[in-house]
């Protein structure tokens, strides 16, 4: 079974946070907590059922670019492999490249 404890985090609460922002949240961290607290298939199940095809896709070729950056894949060999935008894989390239990556702590704990 995966381990998705590692995408959970806490965000900071301030004046500003709407009551709206503390639903989504709160719904986040209760996605984290099935998908830390079930199997793989069930999982698996339920990603299938909370996101469409093309956003599962979506995440899908996400974590594909991250697991290809840090092979060493040229951001523009990734852009043509996967046809994505080099935006988005400069974004999966900073978000690895930040100290304390949650990126970075799951690639790691694979290997």
């Amino acid at each position: 079974m995966y381990n998705f404890s590692h995408l959970c985090y806490n965000v900071s609460m301030n004046e500003n946070t709407t009551v709206t922002d503390k639903a989504v949240q709160d719904s986040m961290k209760e996605i984290c907590h099935i998908l830390t607290t079930s199997d793989e298939k069930l999982a698996y199940d339920f990603i299938e059922c909370l996101f469409t095809p093309a956003e599962r896709k979506d995440i899908a070729n996400r974590w594909l670019l991250v697991k290809e950056i840090d092979k060493g894949t040229t951001q523009r060999e990734i852009a043509k492999k996967f046809g994505m935008s080099l935006c988005k894989i400069t974004r999966g390239s900073k978000e690895l490249s930040k100290p304390d990556s949650a990126f970075r702590r799951i690639l790691d704990s694979q290997k």
